[in-house]
């Protein structure tokens, strides 16, 4: 079983276009499906799930869907996060948070301080996030915290506690709905070694049988992480 698992949400929109519907349609049944998705990662004793809600990217879409997912998310903070508290969930919420409005990071904050002490399941958010944007804060957080290490050679130990999901495991196995084939900017640094899963079913028909069978495909992979699959062995014994 994954620790650990990373999941790009994609095809809401069409979902919805398929059966003659406006999009936000899509993207109201999507956070049906995250609740779903949660349950299920709680019940199977998955420790960490990180679901990529909207990309810094996304800023680009027509601005009256921007603003319909700004009101989606800040409903489904308010009327899930009892829930997810009562289940033992924790909530983070990663990504650049000073283009939300203040009620939404109003809610994001409140949500993240009730949950806090929770340890059943990490889930986090990320909103607002970019794969090379964690790249460059962490840099100048770094550099800010750190300013003797300017002009010194750099390792990992430095950079890796100051990237925005610092206090998570890389992720085990990552998941992208819809058909496309990409990572599209998520996770960059995280995902170095993570197995990847691509499924043409869109978000909103993802259930948990389809989550199975991501898992299933992640079980029979052998991980190696540079090794060969007789040091594997020897190291199993």
């Amino acid at each position: 079983m994954p620790r650990h698992i990373a999941i790009i949400m994609d095809g809401n929109g069409r979902w919805a276009k398929k059966r003659f519907l406006p999009r936000i349609a899509g993207h109201k049944r999507g956070v049906e499906t995250v609740r779903d998705v949660i349950k299920a990662c709680g019940d199977r004793g998955v420790e960490y799930l990180t679901l990529f809600a909207f990309s810094s990217e996304n800023w680009r879409r027509p601005q009256e869907e921007v603003s319909m997912l700004m009101d989606l998310f800040a409903l489904a903070l308010e009327r899930e996060i009892t829930k997810l508290h009562k289940n033992g969930a924790r909530l983070r919420v990663v990504g650049d948070l000073a283009r939300f409005g203040p009620r939404l990071v109003k809610l994001i904050h409140e949500a993240e301080h009730l949950t806090c002490h929770n340890t059943r399941l990490t889930l986090t958010i990320a909103a607002n996030y970019g794969g090379r944007w964690d790249i460059m804060q962490a840099m100048n957080a770094m550099l800010e915290k750190h300013p003797e290490l300017a002009g010194k050679p750099l390792t990992e130990a430095d950079f890796a506690p100051h990237l925005a999901m610092h206090y998570a495991p890389e992720p085990d196995l990552f998941i992208r709905t819809g058909g496309e084939q990409r990572i599209s900017n998520f996770l960059l640094w995280q995902l170095a070694y993570s197995e990847l899963y691509f499924t043409p079913t869109l978000w909103p028909d993802f259930d948990a049988a389809a989550l199975d069978q991501a898992i299933a495909s992640y079980s029979s992979r052998e991980r190696r992480f540079g090794r060969t699959s007789e040091q594997l062995v020897r190291h199993a014994k």
